[in-house]
């Protein structure tokens, strides 16, 4: 067994044998790119370097990189989406391409000093090409050279195999995925990118354009090279789990809900969904605490975002039957199991903890003069909650639009999200 400790020690290992220098997470709230509110990936960062700034490190470099991703958050507690997640990702700085990138993948994917994946069970995708960017045979050929099969190889659109900008504009190119086969069958010998047994787990960025804010693109001032390795990905398939979940990264935070809750995780899909949101949101809400450029939570922006997850999560533990206090020790969990990869999570503990009560008791008073109301609301008018219902209901009693909604949708009880919208810009 591959623990999340083994694989994020084991890939600085191998980058910086390769000439990499290693260099520390950067801040999850981004200071380069005004249209994200928070890092979403690994080269966020680096975006003046990948635009042609010398790096104070050099231009090789790894780290593993904290990120941020809401645009899903309602489908958190299936088996695939977070909304936090760490991304072990090298770059290369205009210096190597595409050779050395591939080699080194498939060197650290395959070889039994790393991670020791049979070659059976990797499959490939690169870009098909469309008029922005040609068709990439040379990746492909490169791969096959390393032993994987013609028929392994998958040339797929901008849509499967293209990686960026970030933001709105910037530094973005063609991609190779590399899949690992999930399946308790043998792999089939052709890759079928449908089959969702193949899981993606790597893949390597081809920088070489710079998107404008007409739509074009420009060839980038250098050829760059930006990986992307999800570690909560990657250690749930490599270890045969279905999902991160039950890996050593939720599993003490899941251990501390059931004992909090009086359940078990595995009790039914209701309970199992509930506990994957309060531990998904409570890590992410711990992260963004204990951040060197500290949030805390609020009606706008980032503390817009950490305010519905902590809330989100106080909702789904009363689901589960969680009365009195917990997000304090659910929090501390967080903190003691990440410190010692991210320390500013222990220097931030007091912030993390204090602002965890403070958001949770807030709530709480929020929740008793809503859930009345609400009451009152459905008995008035049934089937359906008007959007100014809903906008009376945050406005005058505190009540989010989020928490009408799941609370409507277990009612069966549409919310005209839209009249809401209307009337909360109006208000703006």
């Amino acid at each position: 067994m591959l623990s999340a400790t083994d694989i994020r020690k084991k890939y600085l290992e191998f980058f910086k044998e390769n000439g990499h220098a290693i260099i520390p997470s950067a801040s999850l709230i981004p200071e380069n790119d005004p249209t994200v509110l928070f890092t979403t990936a690994g080269m966020h960062p680096l975006v003046p370097f990948l635009l042609g700034e010398k790096h104070p490190q050099g231009a090789r470099l790894a780290n593993v990189q904290k990120c941020i991703r809401t645009g899903d958050i309602e489908e958190v507690g299936d088996d695939t989406h977070l909304t936090f997640f760490e991304m072990l990702g090298n770059w290369s700085l205009g210096d190597y391409f595409k050779k050395e990138a591939i080699e080194w993948s498939f060197e650290f994917l395959t070889s039994k000093k790393w991670l020791g994946i049979p070659l059976e069970k990797l499959a490939i995708s690169v870009f098909s090409g469309d008029k922005n960017a040609p068709r990439d045979g040379q990746s492909a050929k490169l791969w096959q050279s390393l032993g994987i099969l013609k028929e392994r190889i998958a040339y797929l659109p901008k849509e499967n195999n293209w990686w960026g900008p970030a933001g709105q504009t910037g530094p973005c190119g063609p991609d190779t995925e590399m899949f690992y086969w999930s399946g308790d069958a043998k792999a089939p010998k052709k890759f079928d990118p449908d089959d969702k047994q193949w899981v993606e787990i790597w893949n390597d960025v081809f920088m070489e354009y710079d998107k404008q804010a007409n739509g074009s693109f420009k060839s980038l001032k250098q050829k760059n090279v930006d990986t992307g390795m999800g570690l909560d990905r990657v250690v749930a398939v490599l270890n045969g789990e279905k999902s991160p979940f039950e890996t050593d990264l939720f599993l003490p935070i899941l251990h501390k809900i059931e004992e909090l809750s009086g359940k078990n995780y595995t009790d039914d899909p209701k309970t199992r969904w509930s506990m994957r949101v309060i531990a998904d949101h409570l890590r992410t809400a711990a992260f963004i605490l204990g951040d060197q450029r500290g949030v805390v939570p609020s009606n706008v922006d980032q503390g817009y975002v950490l305010r519905r997850l902590i809330r989100r999560s106080i909702m789904h533990a009363k689901k589960l039957g969680v009365t009195g206090a917990f997000t304090k020790e659910i929090g501390e969990i967080i903190v003691r199991e990440y410190s010692n990869i991210y320390s500013e999570l222990a220097e931030h503990r007091a912030r993390v903890v204090e602002e965890l009560v403070k958001e949770e008791e807030k709530f709480g008073r929020t929740l008793q003069r809503g859930l009345r109301e609400f009451e009152r609301v459905v008995q008035k008018e049934g089937g359906m909650i008007t959007g100014a219902t809903a906008f009376d209901l945050f406005t005058t009693h505190g009540f989010p639009l989020e928490v009408t909604q799941e609370m409507a949708k277990e009612r069966n009880i549409v919310v005209d999200v839209l009249g809401f919208q209307t009337k909360f810009t109006k208000h703006q």
